[in-house]
Protein backbone atom coordinates (compact mmCIF):
# COMPACT_ATOMS: atom_id res chain seq x y z
CA UNK A 1 0.00 0.00 0.00
CA UNK A 2 1.31 3.21 -0.68
CA UNK A 3 0.16 7.13 0.57
CA UNK A 4 1.15 10.68 -0.10
CA UNK A 5 2.67 12.42 3.08
CA UNK A 6 0.53 14.76 3.14
CA UNK A 7 -2.89 13.40 1.07
CA UNK A 8 -4.72 17.09 1.11
CA UNK A 9 -1.86 18.76 -1.09
CA UNK A 10 -2.22 16.77 -3.84
CA UNK A 11 -4.60 14.89 -6.30
CA UNK A 12 -1.99 11.61 -6.28
CA UNK A 13 -2.56 9.26 -7.13
CA UNK A 14 -4.62 10.74 -9.81
CA UNK A 15 -3.22 9.82 -13.45
CA UNK A 16 -3.67 13.94 -13.94
CA UNK A 17 -1.45 14.39 -10.87
CA UNK A 18 -1.16 17.92 -9.62
CA UNK A 19 -0.65 19.82 -6.54
CA UNK A 20 -3.32 21.73 -4.85
CA UNK A 21 -2.99 25.68 -4.42
CA UNK A 22 -5.33 27.97 -3.13
CA UNK A 23 -6.85 31.62 -5.06
CA UNK A 24 -8.22 33.85 -2.79
CA UNK A 25 -11.35 35.75 -4.47
CA UNK A 26 -10.93 38.53 -3.40
CA UNK A 27 -7.28 39.58 -4.39
CA UNK A 28 -6.68 36.40 -7.08
CA UNK A 29 -3.62 35.89 -5.00
CA UNK A 30 -1.94 32.06 -5.71
CA UNK A 31 -0.24 29.72 -2.47
CA UNK A 32 0.90 26.67 -2.27
CA UNK A 33 -0.41 24.71 -0.02
CA UNK A 34 -3.46 26.03 0.69
CA UNK A 35 -4.13 28.44 3.05
CA UNK A 36 -7.43 29.34 5.30
CA UNK A 37 -6.47 33.30 5.05
CA UNK A 38 -4.78 34.65 1.90
CA UNK A 39 -1.78 35.68 3.06
CA UNK A 40 -1.70 39.28 0.83
CA UNK A 41 -5.11 40.64 1.71
CA UNK A 42 -6.19 38.46 4.53
CA UNK A 43 -9.10 37.76 2.66
CA UNK A 44 -10.92 34.44 3.83
CA UNK A 45 -12.03 33.45 0.49
CA UNK A 46 -9.92 30.74 -0.89
CA UNK A 47 -10.69 28.51 -3.59
CA UNK A 48 -8.79 24.92 -4.37
CA UNK A 49 -7.37 24.72 -7.70
CA UNK A 50 -4.66 22.39 -9.25
CA UNK A 51 -1.61 24.24 -10.00
CA UNK A 52 0.42 23.44 -13.19
CA UNK A 53 2.18 19.97 -13.22
CA UNK A 54 5.05 21.30 -15.34
CA UNK A 55 7.34 25.02 -14.46
CA UNK A 56 11.23 26.11 -14.21
CA UNK A 57 13.99 25.67 -11.96
CA UNK A 58 14.59 28.91 -10.20
CA UNK A 59 16.64 28.08 -7.59
CA UNK A 60 18.18 25.45 -5.94
CA UNK A 61 20.84 23.63 -3.38
CA UNK A 62 21.47 19.91 -1.64
CA UNK A 63 20.45 18.57 1.21
CA UNK A 64 23.68 17.39 2.66
CA UNK A 65 22.53 16.10 6.11
CA UNK A 66 19.78 14.15 7.57
CA UNK A 67 16.61 16.40 7.89
CA UNK A 68 15.61 16.30 11.61
CA UNK A 69 12.04 15.29 13.30
CA UNK A 70 9.28 14.94 11.64
CA UNK A 71 10.97 13.62 8.93
CA UNK A 72 9.57 11.04 7.82
CA UNK A 73 12.36 8.97 5.49
CA UNK A 74 13.97 5.37 6.70
CA UNK A 75 17.59 6.45 6.24
CA UNK A 76 19.67 6.44 9.02
CA UNK A 77 23.18 8.65 9.24
CA UNK A 78 24.89 6.12 7.68
CA UNK A 79 22.52 5.39 4.56
CA UNK A 80 21.34 8.99 4.29
CA UNK A 81 22.11 9.98 0.78
CA UNK A 82 22.01 13.59 -0.03
CA UNK A 83 19.40 14.88 -2.38
CA UNK A 84 18.57 18.05 -4.31
CA UNK A 85 16.14 20.89 -3.33
CA UNK A 86 14.75 23.62 -5.48
CA UNK A 87 12.47 26.18 -6.18
CA UNK A 88 10.42 26.01 -8.58
CA UNK A 89 8.12 28.64 -10.78
CA UNK A 90 4.36 26.43 -11.84
CA UNK A 91 3.71 28.39 -15.08
CA UNK A 92 2.68 32.27 -14.46
CA UNK A 93 1.17 30.55 -11.11
CA UNK A 94 3.00 29.98 -7.98
CA UNK A 95 6.41 29.80 -7.09
CA UNK A 96 6.97 26.25 -4.93
CA UNK A 97 9.75 24.60 -2.90
CA UNK A 98 9.95 20.43 -3.46
CA UNK A 99 12.68 17.72 -3.41
CA UNK A 100 14.62 17.34 -6.27
CA UNK A 101 15.01 13.86 -8.33
CA UNK A 102 18.16 15.25 -9.36
CA UNK A 103 21.19 15.75 -6.38
CA UNK A 104 23.68 16.98 -8.34
CA UNK A 105 24.00 20.75 -9.01
CA UNK A 106 26.52 20.04 -12.22
CA UNK A 107 23.35 18.84 -13.73
CA UNK A 108 21.01 21.91 -12.82
CA UNK A 109 20.49 24.98 -14.59
CA UNK A 110 18.28 28.19 -14.27
CA UNK A 111 15.57 27.98 -16.61
CA UNK A 112 15.54 24.28 -16.43
CA UNK A 113 12.47 22.72 -17.35
CA UNK A 114 10.89 20.20 -14.57
CA UNK A 115 8.07 18.00 -14.20
CA UNK A 116 6.20 17.08 -10.91
CA UNK A 117 6.53 13.30 -9.69
CA UNK A 118 6.15 11.50 -6.47
CA UNK A 119 9.14 9.63 -5.16
CA UNK A 120 9.35 7.21 -2.34
CA UNK A 121 10.12 8.62 1.06
CA UNK A 122 10.06 6.27 3.91
CA UNK A 123 7.32 3.83 5.24
CA UNK A 124 4.44 4.63 8.06
CA UNK A 125 3.93 2.57 11.58
CA UNK A 126 1.11 0.72 9.61
CA UNK A 127 3.84 -0.15 6.70
CA UNK A 128 2.56 1.91 4.16
CA UNK A 129 5.03 3.02 1.57
CA UNK A 130 4.87 7.29 1.56
CA UNK A 131 5.11 9.33 -0.93
CA UNK A 132 6.45 12.46 -1.34
CA UNK A 133 6.42 15.07 -4.25
CA UNK A 134 8.91 16.30 -6.63
CA UNK A 135 10.35 17.88 -9.92
CA UNK A 136 12.40 15.74 -12.38
CA UNK A 137 14.08 17.82 -15.00
CA UNK A 138 12.60 16.85 -18.55
CA UNK A 139 14.35 16.89 -22.23
CA UNK A 140 11.68 19.59 -23.22
CA UNK A 141 13.56 22.89 -23.25
CA UNK A 142 9.85 24.90 -24.20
Amino acid sequence: MQRMIAPEISTWPDEDFRLLGGRCEECAAVVFPVQELCPRCSGAAMTTIPLPSTGTLVAWTTQGFLPGAPYLGDETAETFVPFGVGLVQLGDVVRVEGRLTENDPEKLSFGMPVALTAVPLGTDSSGADVLTFAFQPTADQE
